[in-house]
């Protein structure tokens, strides 16, 4: 029985596929590394927007001589008709002597994730690598060209957190998606192995959204008599969303592109990987694949329909090899040209589309 799905269903663009490939030939004078190749090794996990009548892509392109795996930078390319793409020679996002430094060089600025501001301009999620620790950024901007960092997300004691992947939830209209705020704050899901969430008053500082661990009790006796002592609980990240044993999500689950709000609920489509042991039989270990989730309006943590199977697979030859074989890892979705648009990394070296079905307004 084929999945409801509240998005989709999605076709992968053959015709167009790969609808971007790196480019050894743009040169970047990069302000930490002076002349480099800057999107020669890999292109991939492209966020997506439409200004102007063009489709945007904020991509994440890696250069060969970063000591891990390259450095990475997020570059911009526009279409006319989202298969086809121009894109400008240098970076639009990317490490520098600046305040964001240390913890962007020299691993870069990862996996870009866009929304629009209802007020005008943009945000941008992004992931920060210093070679050891991940940790989810932001940036504005006002032409998706000129970024204004404003370093991690979470603030205080969870500064320092492995924390990436930021899917912004959002309202659609025409061919925008605007941050939306629910009962007051804006929402966000993040995380990698498991999936949290986060609120917001301005976008840019985020508030991890935390429970309870269950309270420690023990019985303590001295002499004839006895206390029972209950020790303080500890807050952690409230987990919303988790790996499944068995299915093609076993091994974890991470956000993909901005959370749409729509009547069914929150759609949220999130990437997944299949567990080497106790995963789906049927896909390879490791194997990179989408599902989608709905939560609650009402309550944004609150699963009410989850799918049981990927809606895409790593099924065509550059999805199947390349930097990391069998992935497809979704992070652009935008509604344009009357139809849904999907973007995704492919093998984390190329990057595809998909199409979806016409939007109603």
């Amino acid at each position: 029985m084929e999945e409801p799905w509240p998005l989709g269903p999605f076709i992968k663009a053959d015709a167009a596929n790969p609808c971007l490939a790196p480019d050894a030939a743009t040169i970047f004078d990069c302000p930490l590394a002076g002349s480099v190749a800057w999107e020669a090794k890999d292109v991939f996990n492209p966020a997506a927007v439409v200004r102007a009548g063009k489709l945007c892509l904020l991509y994440r392109a890696e250069d060969t001589v970063g000591r891990f795996h390259g450095t990475s930078r997020v570059g911009l390319a526009e279409s006319d008709d989202g298969l086809h793409f121009t894109r400008r020679t240098a970076p639009v996002l990317f490490p520098a002597r600046d305040a964001q430094q240390a913890i962007e060089w020299e691993g870069g600025c990862e996996d870009p994730r866009v929304v629009e501001r209802a007020e005008g301009g943009y945000v941008l999620t992004y992931t920060a690598f210093d070679g050891c620790v991940a940790r989810l950024c932001v940036a504005t901007s006002d032409d998706l060209v000129q970024w204004r960092k404003h370093g991690p997300a979470f603030g205080g004691d969870y500064a320092a957190w492995w924390s990436k992947s930021g899917a912004i939830v959002c309202r659609r209209e025409g061919e925008r998606l605007i941050a939306t705020r629910i009962n007051g704050r804006y929402w966000m899901y993040w995380g990698e192995s498991n999936l949290y969430a986060a609120t917001s008053d301005d976008l840019i500082t985020w508030a991890p959204v935390m429970t309870e661990l269950t309270m420690a009790r023990q019985i303590v006796v001295s002499g004839a008599s006895y206390a029972i002592e209950t020790e303080a609980a500890a807050l952690t990240p409230q987990v919303v969303l988790h790996p499944r044993p068995g299915r093609f999500d076993s091994a974890l689950v991470e956000p993909g592109p901005p959370a749409i709000l729509t009547d069914r609920g929150i759609v949220l489509i999130y990437n997944s990987a299949n567990a080497a042991t106790n995963g789906d039989p049927t896909l390879p270990p490791r194997a990179y694949s989408p599902g989608q989730v709905l939560f609650d309006p009402a309550d944004p943590t609150a699963v009410i329909w989850r799918c049981q199977t990927p809606f895409l697979q790593a099924d065509r030859p550059y999805e199947i090899a390349g930097q990391v074989n069998h992935v497809v890892f979704v992070e652009g979705l935008v509604p344009f040209g009357g139809r849904w648009l999907l973007y995704y990394g492919t093998a984390d070296s190329l990057i595809g589309v998909a199409t979806g079905p016409a939007v109603s307004e």
